[in-house]
């Protein structure tokens, strides 16, 4: 029987989630609660629609062409694709044995590191984890979460070699200071399997969302980071020796 997972929707020629034209499938749930999400209709684990692994994948199949012609494949995102670790992990090995690339998009909140991490590391050809913020107390404040789970993650890909990039999102007032981004160049600085930082600048396209469904958009009178500032952030990433762009 295929494995069943709860999906939010999927885009078909996506270019933003990874390298290529990508089939991204957003999986329902999250346990972090981002002050700046912009898929607030991701959190709850019981929404969404149930499908199976043969479903999603006799959909993706029929983008293989525009996604191997651009070095592109299929993204699990979410929400957090990590919370239905059987449905990704037998997702990545179809896309696997139809020669279609892999790449996780994930958070690192990993609750329990048990053996289907590794089966679906092992069927991962990319992951792009977000490193939202290095100081845990304002991590706390951002996320909802203690950042500790996200940074154990990234030492284990490490350990792993396996390729990485690094998003990170730019929220001025949270993230967008020198001391955050020099916290996070001297994590990352030895970690030779980052093939990249991509710093990503905040923006409000998601607050129509939180309104839709009835909650308070704590950001509502954040800006977008300045020019300024993205040049800034990048000029200090780039000092511990990884590749960054925006």
């Amino acid at each position: 029987m295929s494995t069943i997972g709860r999906i939010h929707s999927f885009e078909s020629c996506g270019t933003v989630d990874g390298p290529g034209i990508r089939f991204i499938v957003f999986l329902q749930g999250c346990l972090m609660r981002c002050k700046y999400c912009h898929n607030r209709d991701t959190w709850d684990l019981n929404d969404g629609r149930e499908i199976t692994v043969t479903e999603i994948m006799k959909e993706a199949v029929t983008y293989r062409h525009y996604m191997n012609s651009t070095g592109g494949g299929i993204t699990a995102s979410g929400g957090e694709a990590m919370l239905q670790p059987e449905f990704v992990r037998d997702f990545f090995r179809a896309a696997k044995a139809e020669g279609i690339h892999t790449c996780l998009d994930t958070n690192g909140h990993i609750r329990k590191h048990t053996k289907i991490i590794d089966e679906i590391l092992d069927s991962t050809d990319l992951v792009m984890l977000d490193l939202k913020q290095l100081n845990d107390e304002i991590h706390q404040d951002l996320v909802g979460v203690s950042n500790r789970r996200t940074l154990d993650f990234a030492r284990y890909l490490h350990k792993r070699a396996q390729k990485t990039w690094i998003r990170y999102v730019v929220v001025p007032g949270y993230t967008d200071d020198e001391d955050s981004a020099h916290r996070l160049g001297a994590f990352i600085k030895d970690m030779d399997n980052i093939e990249k930082v991509e710093m990503l600048p905040y923006h409000q396209l998601g607050e129509h969302k939180w309104e839709t469904l009835g909650y308070e958009y704590e950001l509502k009178e954040v800006g977008v980071p300045a020019k300024e500032t993205m040049e800034k952030l990048k000029t200090i990433l780039e000092g511990y020796g990884h590749k960054v762009v925006y």
